[in-house]
């Protein structure tokens, strides 16, 4: 039986994926007809066509290989008399065309995130109201009714952003800043009670904080603080990763992704089919933010390289010249499509070694 269910959440995490790529070309489909540019191709995964129909001007595809997706728009990738087309649009719609994909993923990750949060009985704050026996955060000073304003330097606007600076933070060495009252008092390098999970110290929670009753308002106010804290968390990673502060061993491609799933789903299903398919639903929500913060990223053959590139042409009134453009997003999608391959082997080498290539 816990086979059986187990697949069947399988099965529910490819339609979510499979939702979260479509979402993603629709954002771009829905908002390129809206300012009538033509669109050629609606497709759906990639590789070899399983079925298709015409419907007005557009074909739309169901492919082989459930990887992606695209949306094929007349004059996107070069120049075409049609009056209908990409490049004859004014910039500034074929700038919302190209950010919408992104939108879209954004805003199916705060839908994903209301659908778990209304679940809860309640909410958590940053403020505390209790201390644990021997707390190191009361020892170092802090008081029931202080709210964390920072750790490490990582802003604290809600539960997640604390849970992420927590779990970030070296146990022996913690700057904190809270507020207490009218006040703002700083903690510098101090030394917390830690637990070891997978080899690794983590900062132990020993305090409480104070609950937030659960409201259509709080509920809608939590969905967005949550979302928000998820979008940051991203952002922060990818610097993260550039800077060195995290390595490269703590990357995820697709092979990555996919095991993630398994494991929650097999950590969910020790409780219960509702907790096996919540944990999907949670990992659907990262993943689905993920793309579209990643899409957002100023690098060429993404949406926020071509945003980019048309915001230039927006400051100097005139168009980059095709074949510069052509240049740029084809050796970036050469280094992407180099990063992803060896973002894929580190995977395959975690699973195979339990170390993926740093270390």
């Amino acid at each position: 039986m816990i086979a059986i269910i187990r697949v069947v959440l399988i099965i529910i995490a490819v339609l979510l994926f499979g939702f979260m790529i479509f979402i993603h070309e629709f954002g771009h489909f829905f908002s390129a007809k809206l300012c009538g540019i033509r669109v050629n191709e609606f497709a759906i995964g990639m590789g070899p066509k399983l079925f298709h129909f015409q419907k007005g001007e557009t074909n739309y595809s169901l492919r082989l290989l459930p990887i992606g997706g695209f949306c094929a728009m007349e004059g996107e990738s070069g120049d075409s008399d049609d009056e209908h087309a990409f490049n004859k649009k004014p910039v500034w719609q074929r700038m919302i065309v190209v950010i919408m994909g992104a939108v879209m993923n954004v805003i199916l990750g705060l839908v994903l995130m209301m659908i778990l949060l209304g679940q809860q009985q309640m909410f958590n704050s940053t403020t505390v109201v209790a201390f644990a026996k021997n707390s190191a955060f009361q020892a170092a000073g802090l008081e029931v009714g202080d709210t964390f304003v920072s750790v490490d330097h990582y802003r604290i606007y809600g539960d997640k952003d604390l849970s992420f600076a927590m779990a970030t933070a070296n146990p022996s060495s913690v700057d904190i800043v809270v507020r207490r009252g009218d006040k703002t008092l700083n903690f510098n390098k101090v030394k917390l009670n830690s637990q070891k999970i997978s080899g690794k110290n983590y900062v132990s929670f020993d305090f409480y904080v104070e609950p937030i009753q659960k409201n259509f308002g709080t509920l809608l106010s939590k969905t967005v603080q949550d979302t928000v804290s998820v979008v940051r968390l991203v952002w922060y990673s990818l610097i993260s990763l550039l800077t060195g502060k995290f390595g490269f061993n703590e990357m995820a491609g697709p092979v990555g992704a996919a095991d993630a799933v398994g494991q929650v789903i097999t950590s969910g299903l020790q409780q219960n089919f509702l907790a096996g398919l919540n944990n999907v639903i949670y990992v659907m929500m990262l993943f689905t933010v993920n793309l579209g913060v990643f899409n957002l990223i100023p690098f060429p053959a993404l949406d926020g390289g071509k945003f980019f590139l048309f915001l230039i042409e927006a400051v100097r009134r005139k168009p980059i010249k095709e074949k510069y453009v052509g240049v740029v997003e084809t050796v970036g999608f050469a280094v992407l499509m180099c990063f992803m391959l060896i973002v894929t082997y580190s995977d395959i080498l975690r699973l195979a070694t339990g170390k993926g290539l740093g270390g």
